[in-house]
């Protein structure tokens, strides 16, 4: 989808299709028909009441009434949850070039939930169907202000469009998108302004002592492969650099410790947090962002073979910790562990990890908050601030030396699965902090909201969270 912005009017944009907003207890803008549009108001067919749509047609046009609620609670959550009721019905009425006139005397974040509303409700993951599809798509968007918002809307679709294509990657089959597969599809970034990228082999994994993440890797005829893409956008060689660590696992039937089959198709989304952070720093890239950033991807699968690691194995990770093994689908955060302390060999000053770690966060948070852990406050906030600016919510959670007691090994120095059966989110962020070191890090786990999230503007299947997250986040400590 083309995204532009302008300073015309509505009516000279050459739209087939204008959508405006009303806000509760205002009326249509003024430099749009408000007669006939108000006349729909006040007939009761159109409302003010949030993302409520309806159409009226002149001169070869139409346009789209939508509500936007009370002006007082309007935020750019409530933008993209409008925009996607419009673009619903504009898809209907076979739409080619909509144009939405910004609701005056709003901020930034309108311009950007209103692109992001758009653009992501129109995705659409067809890759596998024959035959025609269903109506067009909306081939243009156009916003029109009163003053130039052409930064904010190009920001905004840099950054849906990676979350597409991280949704995309997300919902490729594990046949299809196995750990070399997405190695090469991170390659292709490869000499994109400022980004390098890199990807080592299982037997490189192996040689270079990261023991854990092998030991996942171990029981696939697929090679595991470490993915390190790094971004240098800013002129100071020498400023922190952020590292932004994503689990990968391309299919994860839980290994020896197999998962029950019932939803095991759904574990093509266990590398839902892999995806996010290549998405995130290609985006950084297209935007040119002042930032250094260093990308970790650990891709693997995680399957059941002669081959497979086994409950009760002693494994030693790259900073020589040695794990006992009680659990072998609590595998992600093996993978994580070797490629945090490879971070901070690396000299990254910060750490963010994303990954689909536990379905326990989902039973406490849902799919609507993903939860946030870290050993540092300050950075726990910026997390948060991010989070909350991007319209990703995180709610943060515990951390404590208890917790960490739980994950203390019988065998082993720590174990990757206690053996008590309370408080797994936590224990399993507990697990990563060992290896977090004293670097500022904070983990997210997105089990709950990485894929069929009921969002109005989300379709079913990945939903490419935490793509906006990480890109706030970076721009945001530049």
């Amino acid at each position: 989808m083309n995204v532009e912005a302008t300073t015309a009017a509505p009516l000279d944009t050459g739209a087939d299709t204008i959508a405006v907003g009303v806000f509760e207890g205002e009326g249509v803008p003024h430099d749009l028909p408000g007669e006939p549009l108000g006349a729909l108001l006040a007939g009761g067919e159109a409302s003010a009441e949030h993302a409520r749509v309806a159409v009226w047609h002149a001169d070869g046009r139409r346009f789209v009434l939508a509500g936007l609620g009370p002006r007082e609670r309007w935020d750019g959550e409530r933008a993209r949850v409008a925009a996607a009721a419009v673009h619903g019905r504009a898809r209907e009425l076979g739409a080619v070039r909509l144009c939405w006139e910004v609701p005056h005397h709003v901020g930034a974040e309108t311009v950007a939930g209103l692109v992001e509303g758009t653009m992501l409700h129109a995705y659409r993951f067809e890759r596998f169907k024959r035959g025609p599809g269903g109506r067009p798509a909306v081939a243009e968007l156009v916003l029109s202000a009163h003053h130039d918002v052409g930064a904010q809307a190009q920001r905004a679709a840099v950054l849906a469009g990676a979350q597409n294509r991280a949704r995309d990657l997300g919902n490729l089959p594990a046949n299809e998108l196995t750990p070399t597969a997405l190695a090469d599809y991170a390659l292709e970034l490869d000499g994109r302004p400022g980004l390098q990228v890199r990807a080592l082999g299982e037997e490189e994994i192996r040689a270079a002592g990261m023991g854990a993440f092998a030991a996942v890797a171990q029981g696939s005829e697929q090679p595991a492969r470490l993915i390190e893409l790094r971004y240098e956008g800013g002129e100071d060689a020498e400023a922190p650099r952020l590292a932004l660590i994503g689990k990968a696992v391309t299919f994860d039937s839980g290994g020896i410790s197999l998962k029950p089959p019932a939803t095991m198709h759904e574990m093509k989304f266990d590398m839902c947090g892999g995806a996010a952070v290549i998405e995130a720093i290609a985006a950084l890239s297209a935007l040119s962002a002042p930032v250094r950033v260093l990308g970790l991807v650990g891709a693997t699968e995680n399957l059941p073979s002669g081959r497979s690691v086994k409950p009760g194995d002693i494994v030693s990770a790259l900073d020589g910790t040695t794990i006992e093994i009680n659990n072998t689908d609590a595998e992600g955060r093996l993978v994580l562990a070797d490629c945090l302390t490879h971070a901070r060999r690396l000299g990254c000053a910060r750490m963010v990890d994303v990954a689909t770690l536990t379905g326990a966060i989902t039973v406490a948070l849902g799919s609507v908050h993903a939860g946030l852990f870290s050993n540092d406050d300050e950075w726990a906030a910026a997390v948060a601030d991010a989070a909350a600016a991007a319209g990703e919510p995180v709610w943060r959670l515990p951390l404590h030396e208890r917790y960490a007691e739980m994950v203390r090994g019988r065998y082993a120095e720590i174990t990757n699965r206690t053996e008590r059966r309370e408080a797994a989110a936590i224990t399993a962020a507990e697990f990563l902090h060992h290896f977090a070191g004293d670097v500022p890090w904070a983990h997210l786990d997105i089990a709950g909201v990485a894929d069929n999230v009921p969002r109005p503007y989300l379709d079913k299947g990945a939903s490419g969270f935490g793509v906006r997250l990480l890109a706030e986040l970076a721009q945001a400590r530049s």
